[in-house]
C-alpha cells in the first residue's frame, strides 16, 4: 500500500474517533438542565484534539502523547490559521485534565458546555476545509 495511503487511512481513523466525541457531546448537550456538563466539555475537547491530530498526521508532522490542544495548534505550520484563541486552547485542555477527575475546580455553566461543542464543530469545520482543498482526505 503506498504511504500516502496509509496517512490517509490513520487520519481518517483519527476524524471517526473526533465525529464520536462530538456526537457524544451533542447527544450528552440533550440532557438540558440535567447534562453533566464536565463530560459535554471533555467531549468536545477530545473533538478538537483527535481533529488536530488527523490534520497533523495529513502534514507528516510528528506529536507527541498528549491532551494538550495549545501544543498541537503550535505544531501547525504558520501558515495555517486556526480558529481558536490561546485562551480557547488553554480551556479545553483544562477539560481533558482539570475538569475530567474529583477535585477543585469551577462547575461548568450549560452556556459553557454549549460554547465549547460550538468551538469544536469550527474546529471540525476548518480541518475538513483544509484537508479537501490539499485533497488529502
Amino acid at each position: 500500500m503506498p504511504e500516502q495511503d496509509k496517512i490517509a487511512i490513520v487520519a481518517g481513523e483519527w476524524a471517526i474517533k473526533a465525529e464520536n466525541d462530538l456526537k457524544n457531546a451533542v447527544h450528552t448537550l440533550k440532557l438540558g438542565a440535567k447534562c453533566p456538563t464536565d463530560t459535554v466539555c471533555f467531549h468536545a475537547q477530545q473533538c478538537v484534539e483527535k481533529y488536530l491530530k488527523a490534520l497533523l498526521v495529513i502534514l507528516k508532522i510528528e506529536f507527541g502523547r498528549t491532551h494538550d490542544v495549545e501544543t498541537l495548534v503550535s505544531l501547525l505550520p504558520k501558515s495555517i490559521k486556526f480558529p481558536l484563541s490561546v485562551e480557547q486552547q488553554r480551556l479545553l485542555t483544562e477539560y481533558a485534565t482539570t475538569t475530567r477527575y474529583p477535585g477543585h475546580y469551577e462547575s461548568i455553566s450549560l452556556a459553557e458546555a454549549k460554547q465549547a461543542v460550538k468551538i469544536a464543530r469550527q474546529v471540525r469545520q476548518k480541518v475538513k476545509k483544509l484537508l479537501m482543498e490539499h485533497a488529502l482526505f
